[in-house]
């Protein structure tokens, strides 16, 4: 395993190298510290540009790249706005769309003052919005869904300032778990509605979301959602409070050579279509199951081990939009960034909600920031049953756990036992691996 994610650091992104230049031209435009929180969030409003195309996923589903929701979690002043303008530029293409079915409707409505009580007024056109405002409501979303999806299966993308926002595109509080999970699911709305023409109003939700908050109000808005699968779909990048800099943070120049050069990438996603399996992605995305598994069973966390399935699905999508904004070409550096949002995903949920998903808690009086301990870290080399159940005692694990840990990485061959001295010892793959 390439990262520690039970360390108040997070993991360090690794160099942005051969395949990656898309990403580091959108870094060029922020500031260094917010720099690496910043690039989960790229991949949902990129992908919102993908139609038409599907990706093998290593189980052998096909997959759309839609669906893709990130949360920028970082204290009051620590540059969160600075992803806004960044989603301006990457979205100007829909900004055009967006302005000209607005134009359409002021024109349809327009027309349709002047009939008066006429019966021949005009049906409302067919308009479809890419990038809908922030306060657009449930019954708006369902129906631009309804439109995008007769236009081909386009999908609408979001950027919420605060993550309350949610509140009212998922119809209130109660519906957002519902309406989340349909996103990331690309499944139908499952909403049906009445109209004059009769029974409509069940669409393919197509939508990508990006969303700003601080930890407290993150907190809050998820505190009901973190173990019925709503958490674990939505990607999370937790920026820890900044250092005081007497320095105000500047904004990207955005100028025709960055916008030049950004066009280049948007339009290999804009045509990409069809069928797709990425073979090395997939190979990696394998490997990375088995590291989960390693990783959940060496601090025996369940809740790791499920968080990890999805966090994986979402870094694979984003490693589907690498792979097209590079010419539809595969690159070692293209997969040590995908590795590297896995388990920044992981750590910023740990960083953020670890005490809430132990305990249970809602207090929002500090965040911890350690996740899931290996355990058999910390242990010596050489160790008995009753040391191991010390330490599940530490970390408020059951003591009548440690029987079946040990089973469990004698089976991982992690450890080997010998009956002669009593005495659980790791194996050198085990510490082969660690010094790798």
């Amino acid at each position: 395993m390439r990262y520690d994610i039970s360390k108040a650091t997070a993991p360090a992104m690794p160099t942005l190298g051969k395949g990656t230049e898309c990403i580091k031209l959108l870094l060029s435009q922020a500031v260094e510290d917010i720099q690496e929180p910043l690039v989960p969030m790229f991949f949902p409003i990129l992908g919102a540009h993908i139609s038409g195309a599907e990706f093998q996923y290593p189980d052998n589903s096909w997959k759309e790249p839609t669906g893709m929701m990130a949360n920028l979690v970082a204290h009051s002043g620590d540059n969160k706005g600075q992803l806004k303008p960044l989603a301006d530029a990457i979205c100007r293409d829909f900004r055009q769309h967006d302005k000209a079915e607005e134009n359409r409707l002021l024109e349809w409505q327009k027309l349709k003052n002047t009939k008066g009580d006429n019966k021949d007024k005009p049906d409302r056109p067919n308009v479809t919005f890419r990038f809908p405002p922030t306060n657009t409501t449930n019954a708006a979303f369902i129906q631009n869904a309804m439109a995008l999806e007769d236009q081909g299966g386009l999908t609408q993308y979001f950027n919420l300032p605060e993550v309350e926002m949610a509140d009212r595109l998922c119809g209130g509080h109660k519906q957002v778990s519902v309406l989340l999970r349909n996103v990331y699911d690309c499944d139908r709305a499952g909403a049906l509605r009445a109209t004059s023409d009769g029974v409509t109003g069940n669409p393919i939700i197509r939508a990508c979301f990006t969303v700003s908050s601080n930890p407290d109000s993150t907190r809050r808005f998820y505190r009901y959602e973190l173990t019925n699968g709503t958490f674990g779909r939505m990607v999370f990048s937790y920026k820890p409070r900044g250092s005081r800099k007497g320095r105000i943070p500047r904004q990207g120049k955005y100028d025709d050579k960055f916008y030049q050069q950004l066009d280049k990438y948007m339009a290999r996603l804009n045509i990409c279509k069809g069928r797709f399996i990425i073979r090395q992605l997939n190979k990696l995305i394998d490997r990375l199951a088995q590291d989960m598994a390693t990783m959940a069973d060496l601090a025996d966390d369940d809740l790791l081990f499920e968080l990890s399935h999805r966090s994986l699905v979402s870094a694979w999508k984003a490693g589907c939009i690498l792979w097209t904004l590079n010419g539809q070409t595969w690159t070692r550096s293209m997969g040590e960034l995908v590795e590297w949002l896995v388990y920044h995903d992981l750590w910023s949920k740990m960083a953020v909600f670890a005490d809430l998903i132990r305990s249970g808690e809602t207090g929002l009086s500090e965040v911890i920031k350690t996740g899931p301990k290996n355990m058999l870290d910390s242990l010596p080399d050489a160790f008995n049953e009753a040391q191991l159940e010390v330490l599940r005692e530490t970390v408020n694990k059951p003591k009548d756990g440690t029987k079946r840990q040990l089973r469990v990485w004698k089976n991982r061959g992690f450890i080997i036992y010998s009956a002669q001295t009593g005495l659980y010892s790791k194996t050198e793959e085990y510490l082969k691996g660690k010094s790798e």
